[in-house]
């Protein structure tokens, strides 16, 4: 399947990029982590300490076991703060 992934805050200067296409067979983001950690050590540094990292699929914030079956999109992105 074919993903739009994005990456936010500090995971875009790390990997270097807003935004990818991703043709992946990941089941869930925890497996699309893995296959990208696996690529390149720009990635594997980005996600080297998931507690910092959040992630919503298409727009629904997630867990990393959620599963990517007829995703569209995955965006990761440092954890929120309000006030």
């Amino acid at each position: 399947m074919k993903l739009d992934v994005l990456y936010f805050a500090w995971l875009r200067e790390r990997i270097g990029l807003n935004r990818e296409q991703v043709e992946t067979d990941a089941a869930t983001v925890a497996d699309l982590v893995a296959e990208l950690r696996a690529r390149e050590d720009r990635y594997d540094l980005a996600f080297s300490d998931l507690s910092a990292v959040r992630v919503a699929v298409d727009q629904d914030l997630t867990e990393f076991d959620a599963p990517l079956s007829g995703a569209r999109e995955v965006a990761f992105f440092p954890p929120m703060t309000g006030g």
